[in-house]
């Protein structure tokens, strides 16, 4: 099962902002530090929020301050009505005094109390019990590596691998420059160019007549043949390495005929195999008033 809401919470140093990083990169809509009375108010609006929000995740934790204490019983309320999971994330206590040295970054507890880091992990700790008990996935993350982790948390959330991986399709113009995050890189230059036909010059490759003019030629659809077999052998090698975001680019000479269409043809293929993925076209508009 998907869930729909994701609360993320636990100890400070416990690896939270790497958690809220590793949903976001797969679509998650996330609120980092979310105070008590935020959601409450989500409580109320749940309907319209989720409506334009399907997948949500929220870090609560003791930076809540005095609005903590009755956290477990407005999260209690919510998943009542929510599909939701806990996800309590912990680690030892040496190795968070550890993580704080090492980042020279203050404990929240310490911002508003004179103790000493141990004395604040200690009373976090106990703080957080209920949150602890009453979590649905507990992830201890001494031992863990960055990749682990992000394993652990998609997995904890994600039913189907496929929708651990953020894609992008871009088409670009390579008389402007290749974009600098392309992951895999093909270029359509050597295709008929359907800039040199008058009636399709002024159109782009989101217009069906250049589309058509693109994939009638046999050596177009061998070579997107060529490209979707190394893209669907690719992405399931790329998942099981831990990688949440691929672009792959589409590049012709100047961004608006062949590139769109090859791009356009990708992102419906990836999303025909139940992908997270999205399209965009940077040179589309370029030359125009």
């Amino acid at each position: 099962m998907d869930y729909s809401f994701v609360i993320i919470t636990g100890m400070s140093g416990a690896g939270k902002s790497l958690a809220v990083k590793s949903l976001e990169d797969i679509g998650f809509f996330c609120i980092d530090n979310m105070p008590t009375p935020l959601i409450v108010k989500l409580l109320e609006l749940k309907d319209d929020f989720f409506s334009h929000n399907k997948r949500v995740a929220c870090v609560v934790d003791i930076r809540n301050g005095e609005g903590f204490d009755s956290l477990a019983d407005i999260i209690k309320n919510i998943k009542e009505t929510i599909n939701t999971k806990i996800i309590f994330l912990d680690a030892r206590d040496k190795v968070l005094l550890d993580r704080y040295k090492e980042t020279r970054r203050i404990h929240p507890i310490m911002l508003h109390e004179d103790i000493s880091l141990e004395n604040a992990i200690k009373k976090e700790r106990e703080v957080l019990q209920d949150f602890l008990i009453n979590s649905d996935v507990v992830i201890d993350t001494s031992l863990l590596s960055t990749s682990q982790l992000k394993e652990r948390i998609l997995g904890s959330v994600i039913s189907d691998k496929k929708e651990t991986m953020s894609i992008d399709v871009v088409s670009f113009g390579f008389k402007y420059g290749i974009p600098a995050d392309i992951d895999i890189l093909f270029d359509v230059r050597c295709l008929k160019n359907p800039f040199y036909i008058p009636e399709l010059k002024q159109l782009t490759g989101n217009d069906d007549a250049v589309r058509n003019f693109v994939f009638s030629q046999e050596e177009a659809q061998r070579l997107f043949g060529y490209q979707s077999d190394l893209i669907d052998f690719s992405l399931p090698l790329y998942i099981k390495e831990g990688k949440s975001h691929l672009t792959i680019g589409y590049g012709c000479t100047g961004g608006k005929h062949r590139s769109v269409s090859f791009a356009n043809e990708m992102y419906n293929h990836i999303k025909d195999n139940k992908y997270y993925v999205k399209v965009h076209h940077r040179d589309l508009q370029r030359g125009k008033s």
